[in-house]
């Protein structure tokens, strides 16, 4: 897990999801949805800022946000994706 605020945690996330895209021959802008799994939904904007930053708003994917009562080893972030490749 990432150390740090939930921003830091985010952009690791997007870090690690380019660096598997790309072994698998696809990156971000082939993503056609994800979804996020939040411990607490009052903190959405932080998470959007982030997706603002690496994604074109002209054509991002689709997305869903989720809040949930809990995540694995205390995190309060997940992030999955499914792309084309």
């Amino acid at each position: 897990m990432v150390e740090g605020d939930l921003t830091s945690r985010v952009e690791q996330v997007f870090r690690n999801l380019s660096a598997i895209l790309e072994r698998a021959g696809s990156d971000l802008s082939k993503v056609v949805k994800f979804t996020v799994f939040l411990t607490d939904m009052g903190r959405f904007d932080e998470v959007n800022k982030v997706f603002n930053q690496y994604l074109n708003e002209d054509n991002a994917p689709a997305r869903s946000t989720v809040e949930v009562s809990g995540l694995p080893i205390g995190t309060d972030v997940e992030i999955e994706c499914i792309a084309a490749l």
